[in-house]
């Protein structure tokens, strides 16, 4: 059987890449069998679809709004996960993360066993954030239940060692989280700096018919 191990989401807003973050540590720290792939899927969207499509077993890594107290974990399987990632979506990789599933299924690729380990985010509208300590605390829980499912079809992994590192060293977290500029650097919501800076002029709004877009911003392409 081939298994993928996937991580979707983007590290860049705080708990939005737990996903990312799950498969940063799997790699790092186990060693699979060939069949099973271990995959960042970031927020490629529809680019998965092949990887989907050649799995016989997909478990997928992502924060997901559950309703749940923070740092929450939830599993959810086979016929659900598509539902549960349409529900509230946090960001536009979970729509495409669904067309995924479904363009799979169309084409005849879908896998036979679905997986979807979800944590409940506490924080996402932190540009350049790190994970919340109560989220990072669910990545090695996360593990333990992906590992505890692959069992089932007589999987397991080894123990990397200390130089098991199989990651780029820019996506690490540790380092990540060590050269964040600091806020008077780099603005963590929205950038006021570069909207006062003339590159964006007011304008009236323009009448609305079929020949026209009603247009509140004109943006003059400075940068």
């Amino acid at each position: 059987m081939n298994i993928l191990l996937l991580g979707i989401g983007n590290v860049l807003w705080a708990d939005e890449g737990f996903g990312v973050r799950v498969v940063e540590h799997l790699q790092k720290s186990y060693r699979f069998p060939d069949q099973v792939k271990v995959m960042d899927g970031g927020t490629q969207g529809v680019y998965l679809v092949e990887h989907v499509q050649a799995a016989d077993v997909l478990v997928v890594f992502d924060a997901v709004d559950y309703g749940l107290p923070p740092g929450t974990l939830k599993r959810v399987e086979n016929d659900d996960v598509p539902h549960f990632l349409g529900a509230k979506k946090m960001s536009l990789h979970q729509t495409g993360f669904q067309e995924v599933l479904a363009m799979a299924q169309m084409l005849g690729g879908y896998p036979r066993h679905l997986l979807l380990i979800g944590v409940q985010p506490e924080e996402l509208e932190d540009y350049g954030g790190s994970l919340r300590p109560s989220v990072k605390a669910q990545i090695q829980p996360a593990i333990d239940m992906a590992l505890d499912f692959l069992r089932t079809f007589g999987m397991t992994a080894e123990a990397a060692g200390t130089d098991g590192d199989l990651t780029d060293p820019v996506l690490d977290m540790q380092r990540y989280e060590q050269e964040r500029p600091s806020p008077d650097q780099a603005c963590r919501i929205g950038d006021e700096r570069v909207l006062q800076s003339g590159a964006f002029e007011a304008r009236p709004p323009q009448p609305a018919n079929d020949d026209a877009l009603l247009v509140d911003i004109d943006y003059r392409g400075k940068y």
